[in-house]
C-alpha cells in the first residue's frame, strides 16, 4: 500500500503524508469505512503519545471525523492499548492512536482499531487508504444537523487503570522494588501509579515529557538507562516502555537488558504450567532467535512463525484459538487479554509470574540459550525487490545452502523506514561475523547509502 506500512501510516511530521491535510482525510475515511446503521455506535476515540506534532494531527484528524458525522472522544495522551481497550469498552466504531512508537520526535504517525479493539486487517486499511487518496470518491457532506461533536474523557486513565491491574488479577507486589522508565511517552503517569497502587516501591524515570524528549536516550530502545537505575538503587527488576507503551524491555537485578525472546520463553513456559497456553503454542515473528524455537521443541511447544509485525502475530492467535505470542523486540501480547501488544499489562504479567515462583527475572530468563545473531540496519535511497538485486539473490541462496539447519539469514527492509535490515544467526559466532560482513558488502555494491 502507498500510506500503510508494517504499523499503521508513519513519516515525518509536516511532511507527507504525516500533515494535517491528510489527517483530516484519514478522519473522513475512517468514517466512510467504519460507520454504523444509525447513530448509537457512530463514535471514535483519538489518542496520542506525547509527541507536540500530536497536538496538530489530533485537532485535524477530529475535523475530519466530526465532519462527517462522527462524534469524537478525546482521552488525551495514552498507551496505544488503552485506546484499543476503550475502543471496545465504549461500543465505538473505531479508535485511532496518534503516535510513531519508538521512532524520535520528529515522526508521528497513525494507528487504527476496528469497534473490536483489534487492529484492521489488509483489506479493511486498503479501503481506507483509497478514500484517503480520493481513488473511492468523496462521500457527500453530512448536513449541519448530523455534524458530530468532540467530547473530553475526564476518566479515561481510571478506566484503563482498573483494567490492567484486573487482568493480572491485583496481584500485591509489595516487596519489589522496580525502576519504571516511561521514555517520556504515553505511559508517562500511569504506569508508575499502578505498579505503585499494587505495592511496589518504584524509582521512576522517563516520566517528565516536552514534547520533543519521547525516546531521548530513555525507554525501550534505551534499557541501559533504567538498567544503570537499577544498579544504584539495588532494585528488583527495570521496565521501560516505548513511546506508546504497546512494547516493553525488562533488566534484570543486575541492570542487565533481557532479550524478548527470553521474556517469549519464560512466558510460554509458566503459562503452560498454569494450564493458560491454549493448544501448548506460541507465535512469534521470523525475527525470533533459533534458541527460542530450540528451547519450546524442547518443552513440547509448538511454535508458529509469523512476518514481522505485532499485526501479524495476533492474527495467528485468533485465527488459530491460541493465547499467547510476541516479538523479540517486545511487543507480548496475552490474548485472553488485550487485543494488541500492551507494555504495562505484560510487565504485571511477568511481575506476577515472578512472585508466584518466588525467583529473580534473570533465573526465570534462563530457560534457553540463544544462538549468536547479529543485526544491521543500513539506510537505503530505494527499496528494489530483494529478488531483482543479482549479487544479493546469489549471497543468501549460498548462505542458506552453508548453514543448513545450523543458522539463517533474513534480509528485509523496514516496513516504517527508508532501511534495510539484515539478521544473521549461527551456532558460530565466527560464522555470523563473516556472513554479516558479506551481507553488508553487496549491499552497498547495489543499494549505496541513502
Amino acid at each position: 500500500m502507498k500510506l500503510f506500512g508494517t504499523d499503521g501510516i508513519r513519516g515525518r511530521a509536516n511532511e507527507f503524508p504525516i500533515t494535517p491535510e491528510v489527517a483530516l482525510r484519514v478522519g473522513q475515511a475512517v468514517a466512510q469505512v467504519l460507520r454504523a446503521d444509525g447513530n448509537r455506535r457512530n463514535r471514535v476515540v483519538v489518542g496520542k503519545d506525547t509527541r507536540i506534532s500530536g497536538y496538530m494531527l489530533e485537532t485535524a484528524l477530529t475535523a475530519g471525523l466530526v465532519s462527517s458525522g462522527m462524534d469524537v472522544y478525546l482521552p488525551g495522551p495514552l498507551p496505544t492499548p488503552a485506546i484499543a481497550h476503550l475502543t471496545k469498552s465504549m461500543g465505538c466504531a473505531a479508535g485511532i492512536m496518534l503516535t510513531a512508537s519508538h521512532n524520535p520526535f520528529e515522526d508521528n504517525g497513525l494507528k487504527i482499531f476496528g469497534p473490536d479493539g483489534f487492529k484492521l486487517n489488509d483489506q479493511l486499511e486498503g479501503l481506507v487508504e483509497r478514500y484517503i487518496l480520493g481513488e473511492e470518491g468523496d462521500a457527500p457532506a453530512v448536513p449541519p444537523a448530523r455534524i458530530g461533536k468532540a467530547h473530553r474523557i475526564d476518566d479515561a486513565r481510571g478506566r484503563y487503570i482498573e483494567y490492567a491491574k484486573h487482568t493480572a488479577d491485583n496481584i500485591p507486589l509489595h516487596g519489589l522494588k522496580i525502576v519504571v522508565d516511561c521514555g517520556h511517552g504515553a505511559a508517562w503517569f500511569i504506569a508508575p501509579l499502578i505498579f505503585r497502587e499494587l505495592g511496589a516501591e518504584v524509582i521512576k524515570t522517563g516520566c517528565t515529557p516536552d514534547g520533543i524528549n519521547i525516546n531521548d536516550g530513555c525507554g525501550a530502545l534505551h534499557p541501559e538507562h533504567a538498567g544503570q537505575l537499577v544498579r544504584a538503587h539495588g532494585a528488583d527488576l527495570g521496565i521501560s516502555f516505548d513511546g506508546d507503551a504497546d512494547r516493553v524491555i525488562f533488566t534484570d537485578a543486575t541492570g542487565t537488558a533481557v532479550s524478548g525472546d527470553r521474556i517469549l520463553a519464560l512466558s510460554a513456559l509458566a503459562l503452560k504450567e498454569q494450564g493458560k497456553l491454549r493448544g501448548n503454542t506460541v507465535a512469534v515473528t521470523v525475527m525470533s532467535n533459533l534458541g527460542l524455537h530450540e528451547a519450546m521443541r524442547k518443552n513440547g511447544i509448538k511454535v508458529i512463525t509469523t512476518p514481522v509485525g505485532d499485526r501479524h502475530v495476533i492474527e495467528a492467535l485468533r485465527q488459530n484459538n491460541h493465547s499467547f505470542g510476541g516479538e523479540n523486540s517486545g511487543h507480548l501480547i496475552f490474548a485472553d487479554h488485550a487485543t494488541t501488544g500492551d507494555g504495562i499489562l505484560s510487565a504485571l504479567q511477568i511481575l506476577g509470574m515472578m512472585k508466584r515462583r518466588n525467583a529473580g527475572l534473570a533465573e526465570l530468563a534462563n530457560c534457553m540459550t540463544e544462538f549468536p545473531q547479529k543485526l544491521i540496519n543500513l539506510p537505503v535511497a530505494s527499496k528494489p525487490p530483494i529478488d531483482t538485486l543479482p549479487g544479493l539473490s546469489q549471497t543468501i541462496a549460498e548462505a542458506d545452502a552453508t548453514f543448513g539447519d545450523a543458522g539463517r539469514q533474513l534480509i528485509r527492509y523496514s516496513g516504517t523506514e527508508n532501511k534495510i535490515r539484515i539478521l544473521v544467526e549461527h551456532r558460530d559466532a565466527d560464522t555470523v561475523e563473516d556472513w554479516t560482513g558479506r551481507f553488508i558488502r553487496i549491499v552497498q555494491q547495489e543499494l549505496g547509502a541513502a
